[in-house]
Order: structure tokens, then sequence, then C-alpha cells
């Protein structure tokens, strides 16, 4: 009998306070290699399924159970099957936040604990969190929030699709880590970042290269010729609100033009260069205005 996993067992007797059930030798395939999960494995000759569960079985049915530990710790089965169980990745509700942790929901009648140093951000009530199931040093089962380890690298997508996923942890070195379908590993790089992405967002992106490895890099921008109209828009609009006069220029250093537009210096180049060519737009040493604005609008 494996902690943490779904498994057929046997119904070895009925008793009051319900089945007791052994080994089936049946379970799902094996586990990842990985030293969270050196300790599944249950030394014990049986373990109760309780009684509201139970149903008609008999001695010498098959059942397919969860086995987890109960509020007292102690293994228990459970014919209810949770979103995720070891290895796996699901996105579960926060109930309540205590001086541990956050409790999250997952079917069972013990809610999960994500233990404060496993989580990515701090979480409140009511979040939804994607969360990885692991067994910590006192053979509990716990979630993360970290789950570089556990996504996998076997996705079907290839350069230049669109994909959806889930933000789930973001680094100021490399960028934002993204669970392609909750399931693939995926990075948002720094220099494709121009606004604030937290964890828990949701975010649809472009392939922009598989590695060799089978990592995703992702990019939340289109192909440079196709995201040049939108952004040509953005700075009109902008440049239409301000009156007609915006202090941007060749030598505006990157920081200031994303803070402003949100983009990148080369993207602003572009979307100025081809407003410029429109006619929409007259690009002065000090900025640029409205075609047919009078100057002195700065």
């Amino acid at each position: 009998m494996e902690l943490g996993r779904i498994q057929k067992l046997i119904v070895e007797e009925i008793k009051e306070h319900g089945a007791y059930l052994v080994d089936g030798s049946e379970l799902l395939p094996e586990l990842p290699d990985q030293p969270r999960f050196t300790n599944r494995h249950l030394s014990i000759p049986h373990i109760l399924l309780p009684k509201n569960q139970c149903g008609s079985l008999a001695p010498g049915d098959e059942v397919t159970v969860f086995v987890y530990k109960d509020s007292s710790d102690r293994p228990i089965a459970s014919t209810t099957l949770p979103p995720l169980e070891l290895g796996g990745i699901a996105a579960l509700n926060v109930t309540q936040v205590t001086r541990i942790g956050a409790f999250l929901s997952w079917g069972l009648a013990k809610d999960l604990l994500l233990p404060f140093h496993e989580q990515t951000c701090r979480v409140k009530e009511g979040d939804t969190v994607l969360c990885a199931l692991y067994i910590d040093k006192s053979c509990r089962l716990c979630a993360t929030m970290k789950l570089y380890p556990y996504l996998r690298t076997d996705s079907p997508y290839q350069k230049e699709d669109r994909v959806s996923g889930r933000i789930y942890e973001t680094s100021n070195n490399f960028g934002v880590f993204v669970a392609v379908d909750n399931c693939y590993s995926a990075l948002i790089p720094k220099r494709e970042i121009f606004f604030p992405l937290l964890p828990g967002q949701n975010v649809v992106a472009r392939v922009v290269k598989v590695l060799a490895d089978g990592k995703l890099t992702l990019s939340l921008r289109d192909k440079a010729y196709l995201q040049m109209d939108s952004d040509s828009q953005l700075i009109y609009s902008a440049l239409q609100g301000a009156g007609g006069f915006l202090p941007y220029h060749d030598k505006s250093s990157a920081e200031e033009i994303k803070a402003r537009f949100g983009i990148g210096k080369n993207a602003f180049k572009r979307a100025l260069g081809h407003l410029y060519k429109e006619k929409k737009i007259i690009i002065e040493e000090t900025g640029f205005r409205l075609a047919g604005e009078p100057k002195g609008l700065s």
C-alpha cells in the first residue's frame, strides 16, 4: 500500500467501523524517482475504509481507493478520489489560512496543508492555487506551489503555437514560470515581460522556442510584424490622450518607454516608424507629435 496514491485493494474483512483492506498489488504507473516520495510505502498489514464508504462490499471484493492520513495521523482509505496524487498537479481552493500555512479543499474529509515555506506567494482564503502533492519529513501529505520538478516536458506544442497556462512562480533573474495546460514546463523570459505578472494569473502566450529538453519558451506578444499594429494604436491613443505631444525619442531609455507604454524599446521604435510612414505623427528631437499639431504643445 502506498500513501498518497490511488490503488486497488482487496477487502479482507468487514468490521463494525468499516472494511479492512489489504494490498491488491495494482497501482498506477511507477512514480518518478524523487526524494520526496521515498517514504510513500506503508508497512502495515491492512488499512481501514470507513463504514460510510463501504456500501455493499464483501470480503474478497476489489475496491479502488486513495490512501492518506486522517486528522489523527492514521493511514486511512477513501473511495472519494482527489484531483491529484503523488507526482500530480491540480488547481485547489484555499479554505483557510492558519499560523502553519494554508489549507486546501481536495474532496477528502481532511483538507490538504500548504505550508508557508512551500508557497511561491502568500495565499488567502478563496484563492485558487496550482499545486503538487508530496510527502514531508514527518511522513505527511502536503501541497507545494514549487512546481518546477513536477512539470512534464513532453508537450505536443511546436514553435508559434498558442498556449494557455497558469503562472506558478516569478524570478527576478529568469522571468515568469508557467504551467502550460497546468502540466507542461514553460518560461516567459525576463526580456519578454513589460508589465507585472503574478503567481496564479492565467496567461495566453505564443511558443517562441521548444528547448532540447522539451521545456517551452513563451512570449505574450505576437510576432513583430503582427504586434506592430496594436503597438502603433496603443502609442497613437496615448499621444491623443496627452494632448498631441509626448517627450519620448531615440535617446529615451528602455526603462522609461517600458514604464510609459508597457513595451520594449525596439517595439516602440517600430511602431513609431509605422506611424510616421502613415503620416500620423511628426518626429522631433525632443519627442513626437500628432501630424498637423502646432509646436509648443510639450
